[in-house]
């Protein structure tokens, strides 16, 4: 018992000390916490907020408080990774688990900050092996309206439009 105990106070302690603990979140309120993911937002969003999480927050506060708080607050905003890294991990992942309405959102925020239609489109190449063919192909699809309507778009602000 008396080894039990010491390996349960000793291999937290090791932790700590080697820094290997994540840092804890200790006395931020979750008000700073959703600061921080709104933050986030508009860095990946071109200094606009999220329309979905916006209109998330009018039926569903607190989903819209957590989402902003834990998964952008504080999980987003960890160090370790650049924005441009995480929104094409996100995309892989969205898009291998099926989830293209998601995808869709992270593969905006992916082109906002420099990644390129190229790109994820090798990421959707990428996604057939993990995840098969219908899923790629329900993710082409997607990123193909995005590139569209992001196209026509740019058309219009730049005056290319055509009547």
């Amino acid at each position: 018992m008396l080894r039990q105990l010491r390996s349960q106070v000793a291999i937290p302690g090791a932790v700590a000390l080697l820094g290997l603990a994540s840092q804890p979140v200790f006395g931020q309120t979750t008000e700073e916490r959703r600061e921080r993911g709104a933050a986030v937002v508009r860095e990946l969003n071109n200094g606009k907020t999220q329309p979905n999480l916006e209109a998330m927050r009018q039926e569903f506060p607190f989903l819209a408080e957590a989402t902003e708080a834990y998964a952008l607050g504080d999980v987003w905003s960890r160090p370790g990774l650049d924005n441009r890294t995480r929104q094409l991990a996100a995309v892989a992942a969205f898009a291998a688990i099926g989830e293209t309405a998601m995808m869709r959102v992270h593969a905006g925020y992916a082109l906002n900050i420099g990644a390129t239609e190229e790109e994820l489109k090798e990421l959707i190449y990428m996604v057939t092996v993990p995840a098969g063919f219908p899923r790629a192909i329900a993710a082409s699809q997607t990123l193909s309206q995005l590139f569209e309507e992001r196209r026509a778009v740019n058309e219009v602000e730049n005056g290319e439009a055509r009547p």
